[in-house]
C-alpha cells in the first residue's frame, strides 16, 4: 500500500497559521518601533554629550506614542501584540532613557547614590506601565475614571523629570545634583502615586465646526513655537502641567462626591417578608415625616 510523501491536511492547517497580517495591523507597530528607535537613539546621543538631540529624541519618542494608539484605532488595527510591544517601547523610552540621559547630566556627581536615583525612576517607570495594564481591563471603573490616569503617566513623567535640563540650557543656572536627585526621585514617586491625572483621551474627538481653523492655527503655532523656542516651550510646559495636578485631583473628589450622592439617592428596597410588617404612614397621617428637600 502506497502512502503520499506529505499530508494534505498537515500542510493547509500550516497555511491558516501562517495568514497574512492586514496592513493596518503593521501601521501603528511601525510607530511604535519609531517611537523606541527615537528612545534609543537619545541615550547614545547623550553620551555623546550632544544633550540637545538627546532631549529632541524624547519628544520625539513621545509625540510618536501619542499617535500610535490614535493611529490604531482610527485604522481598526488594535492588536494584543502591538499593546505589549508599546508597553515595552514606553519603557525604555520613558523609563531608561530619562534615568540614562539625568544620570550623565548631574547624577552622576553623587556616585552609586545617583546611580540608584536613575534606576528608582526607571522602576517606577515599569510600575507604572504595569499598573495601567490591569487596571485598563477593570470592569468595575465608573465611566467618568477613563479621564484620568492614575498617576503621572509615563510619557508627561519622562517629559517633566528633565525639567533641570531645560531650565540649564535657557542660561539658567544648573540645577544642583541634590536638587536634581530629589527632583528626580520626587517625580517617580509621582508616577507610581495614587494621584488621579486628567488623562486627555476624551479631549479632541469633536470639534465644533466653527472652531476648526482656531484649532488648526493653534496646533501650527504650537509646533512653530516649539521648533523655535523648544527649551522654553519645554519650561513652561513642565511646570504648567505641575502646577494643574491639584485640579486632577480636585475633580476627581468632585466626580466621587456625586457617585456618592446618587447612590444615597436611590431608593432601598422594601422588605415585605414579613407579614406582621408596619406601613408606613402617609404623608399627610406621618407627623414625623421630614420635608422633602428641594
Amino acid at each position: 500500500m502506497t502512502f503520499s510523501p506529505f499530508d494534505p491536511d498537515r500542510q493547509a492547517a500550516r497555511r491558516r497559521r501562517f495568514r497574512a497580517i492586514p496592513i493596518r495591523i503593521l501601521v501603528p507597530n511601525l510607530i511604535t518601533l519609531l517611537a523606541l528607535c527615537a528612545g534609543l537613539t537619545a541615550i547614545r546621543l547623550a553620551f555623546e554629550d550632544k544633550l540637545e538631540w538627546a532631549l529632541a529624541g524624547i519628544v520625539l519618542a513621545a509625540a510618536l506614542d501619542g499617535i500610535d494608539g490614535r493611529v490604531a484605532r482610527l485604522i481598526k488595527g488594535q492588536s494584543r501584540f502591538g499593546a505589549e510591544l508599546d508597553s515595552l517601547a514606553d519603557f525604555v523610552n520613558f523609563g531608561c532613557a530619562p534615568g540614562l540621559i539625568l544620570y550623565h547630566w548631574a547624577l552622576h556627581d553623587y556616585g552609586n547614590v545617583g546611580w540608584i536615583a536613575a534606576m528608582v525612576f526607571a522602576i517606577c517607570g515599569a510600575l507604572r506601565l504595569a499598573r495601567f495594564n490591569v487596571m485598563i481591563d477593570d470592569p468595575s471603573r465608573p465611566l467618568w475614571a477613563g479621564n484620568f490616569f492614575t498617576g503621572v503617566p509615563a510619557p508627561a513623567g519622562a517629559l517633566v523629570v528633565m525639567l533641570p535640563i531645560y531650565v540649564s540650557l535657557l542660561g539658567g543656572p544648573k540645577f544642583a545634583a541634590t536638587i536634581t536627585l530629589l527632583y528626580t526621585l520626587a517625580i517617580a514617586f509621582l508616577m507610581v502615586s495614587q494621584l488621579p491625572v486628567f488623562s486627555g483621551k476624551r479631549v479632541g474627538k469633536r470639534v465644533p465646526p466653527e472652531m476648526v481653523l482656531p484649532v488648526i492655527v493653534l496646533v501650527v503655532l504650537f509646533f512653530a513655537m516649539l521648533i523655535a523656542y523648544p527649551w522654553w516651550v519645554l519650561t513652561v510646559g513642565s511646570i504648567c502641567y505641575l502646577a494643574c495636578l491639584p485640579r486632577g485631583w480636585v475633580s476627581y473628589k468632585e466626580h466621587q462626591r456625586k457617585d456618592a450622592m446618587g447612590a444615597a439617592i436611590v431608593p432601598a428596597p422594601a422588605d415585605t417578608a414579613g407579614s406582621d410588617a408596619q406601613l408606613p404612614l402617609p404623608p399627610a397621617e406621618d407627623p414625623e415625616r421630614p420635608a422633602r428637600l428641594n
